[in-house]
């Protein structure tokens, strides 16, 4: 059997950044709640906040450390398997990603060590302004990148000479259509992300009574939080959409399952897509609820996949049921931001075992809703890697074999599995402890690295690993 390098460099891409994705997208979310919790601990000097901010830090410490390692090695696909994209795209790319570094990494590397290692050694109006710019940091981070994905789905001020693209004007390629959409789509579900896993921690510790107060009122932020965030996000997201089907409205027919252009279009709620035979087989869906949602007319015309050859079609299954469980998990953190609403009555949300549990698995489920965004998002831009300019087949190493492909993505997954692994590991160790955990960090320590911030040896214990597993 023939290795195809185009294929498996895809899958490569797809299993790096979805791996990288997880962790960027919960420590965004969570330096921001960091910097609140020392907002308010500054504030009111209420030791409880102290306690929270420093045994979130170590989490982020941890997470941290995880996306740091998994983002560096993920850049060097570029070069490897998608050299020919690399050199097209490096007028543009290159200054991105440049940009990111300065005003990013330097900014998070010059408060992240005051922030994880600097309380009760600095002043706490210094420790609070670390906290601060890392949040700041991290934000600043996916600017960079969701203006330079999003330039990918919707180039602009480029023109392509000689196979290689001319930046034409900054502000345009930067500023590009679907910028503004992806960006706030994607800090809502950083914090969205944040919030899911606090609450759930938080109700775990709650099962336990542990830490009572300080646990009960952190799960009350986050249940502010999400009632706010979780409707904003479904509000952006149809935004999104409506913007997407105006630059990319393959993508959005692949995402209803509509393979012919047509009015009145029913939204799909189940369906098995046949791309082979361009049809459709059990499909169960509302009348011209689709065209209601994408046109606001009842008899609006939504473009099928007709409308291009099929060599030129994303996948249309994996977009279709990607999409949908995107949408469903959406739906279902709004349903629980409204629980947790109905149950503010007589403080029921930190007291009620089902509600409790339910938040347990919500933790979860963001982390789920966001790799199915990605799926639907890069999946459906197919055949291209520049929508509408550059194939993925035009973008992939010319000397690249299907063997060297397949010996990489080997070894990307045995070694994203082993960090995976420890950070893991360590994050269990950070759980288990908890809000009591004493500092351990003494005059003489030194840590060097974000592992360090979570004072946890590694070392194995089988107790802990039993009885902490969260």
């Amino acid at each position: 059997m023939e290795l195809d390098p185009l294929l498996l460099s895809r899958i490569q891409f797809a299993f790096v950044v979805s791996f990288h994705a997880i962790f960027p997208v919960f420590t965004i979310g969570l330096a921001s709640y960091i910097a609140v919790l020392e907002g308010i601990g500054f504030k009111t000097g209420n030791p409880m906040w102290t306690r929270l901010s420093t045994f979130w830090t170590k989490v982020f410490a941890v997470v941290f450390g995880m996306g740091v390692v998994s983002g560096i090695v993920m850049s060097f696909q570029f070069g490897t398997n998608w050299s020919n994209f690399s050199q097209a795209t490096a007028n543009f790319m290159g200054p991105m990603l440049s940009y990111e570094v300065i005003t990013a990494f330097f900014l998070e590397a010059a408060f992240l060590g005051v922030l994880l290692f600097g309380r009760d050694k600095v002043p706490k109006g210094v420790h609070l302004f670390a906290a601060i710019m890392v949040a700041l940091g991290t934000l600043i981070s996916t600017f960079w990148i969701l203006s330079a994905n999003s330039w990918m789905h919707t180039p602009a001020g480029v023109e392509l000479r000689d196979g290689t693209f001319q930046v034409v004007s900054w502000t345009e390629a930067i500023f590009n259509s679907s910028f503004p959409y992806r960006f706030t789509h994607m800090v809502l579900a950083s914090f969205l992300t944040g919030g899911f896993v606090v609450a759930g921690v938080s109700a775990w510790y709650l099962l336990r009574g542990r830490e009572v107060e300080a646990n009960r009122k952190a799960l009350s932020m986050c249940l502010w939080l999400l009632l706010i965030i979780a409707p904003a996000q479904a509000v952006v997201g149809d935004f999104h959409g409506l913007n997407t089907l105006e630059h990319q409205p393959m993508k959005v027919a692949a995402m209803e399952g509509l393979w012919e252009t047509g009015s009145g279009v029913p939204l799909l709620l189940f369906a098995w897509p046949d791309q082979e035979n361009q049809t459709n087989h059990f499909e169960v869906g509302i009348p011209k609820l689709a065209s209601l949602i994408l046109t606001h007319d009842l008899e609006g015309e939504v473009p099928g996949l007709d409308q291009v050859s099929e060599d030129e079609q994303p996948p249309v299954a994996l977009i279709f049921w990607s999409f949908r469980l995107m949408v469903g998990l959406g739906l279902l953190m709004i349903a629980v931001a409204l629980a947790g609403l109905i149950l503010r009555k007589g403080g029921r949300y930190a007291t009620n075992r089902w509600f409790l549990q339910g938040l347990r698995f919500m933790s979860v489920t963001p982390f789920v809703a966001v790799l199915a965004g990605w799926v639907v998002t890069e999946t459906g831009r197919a055949p291209w890697v520049v929508y509408g300019m550059m194939s993925q087949a035009e973008g992939v190493t010319p000397s690249l074999t299907g063997g060297m492909a397949l010996f990489t993505l080997i070894g990307y997954v045995v070694v994203y599995l082993l960090v995976f692994s420890a950070g893991v590991y360590y994050l269990m160790r950070v759980l288990h402890d908890g809000l009591e955990a004493k500092d351990t960090e003494h005059e003489s320590d030194h840590p060097k690295r974000p592992f360090s911030a979570a004072h946890v040896p590694f070392e194995y214990n089988e107790d802990v690993v039993r009885q902490g597993g969260y």
